[in-house]
């Protein structure tokens, strides 16, 4: 195996996702390994691993598997070396422009969610420290 290829397990620390969610990606068509070893193990480049992690951005951001795929597909074409007609072109980054557009708006929402929830966890926190120090009140 040359060194630039990379088994499931390493491919899966790189890109902190398990090893089912990676041949989930695989059968539904998101990303393929690039070669196989001489006993039939998935073998990935960093290619591969950098395809995952567009895959892993726009999962908590609920891009559907179909939009993932269609991102991939875009930027798979304008990434080929092969030349393209302008208004090809242009079309293609009018659907990465529509994506950045729909990851920017689920990253302010995902920023009023944290804010929430931070908020809450500062008024549980709040509460303990004033109860911690308030003084006990016994029946004897």
């Amino acid at each position: 195996m040359s060194g630039e290829h990379m088994q499931i397990g390493e491919v899966a620390a790189r890109t902190e996702l398990s090893l089912r969610t990676i041949r989930h990606y695989e059968e539904t068509g998101l990303v393929s390994p690039s070669a196989r070893s001489r006993g039939g193990f998935r073998l990935y480049t960093e290619a591969d691993v950098a395809r995952l992690m567009v895959i892993r951005r726009m999962k908590p951001l609920g891009f559907t598997l179909d939009e993932m795929r269609d991102l991939l597909e875009v930027t798979d074409r304008l990434d080929n070396g092969t030349a393209l007609a302008p208004d090809e072109r242009d079309a293609l980054l009018a659907r990465i422009r529509a994506y950045e557009r729909a990851a920017s708006e689920q990253v302010e929402k995902v920023r009023v969610q944290l804010a929430r929830a931070e908020e809450f966890a500062l008024t549980l926190r709040t509460r303990l420290d004033r109860d911690a120090s308030a003084p006990t009140t016994g029946t004897a």
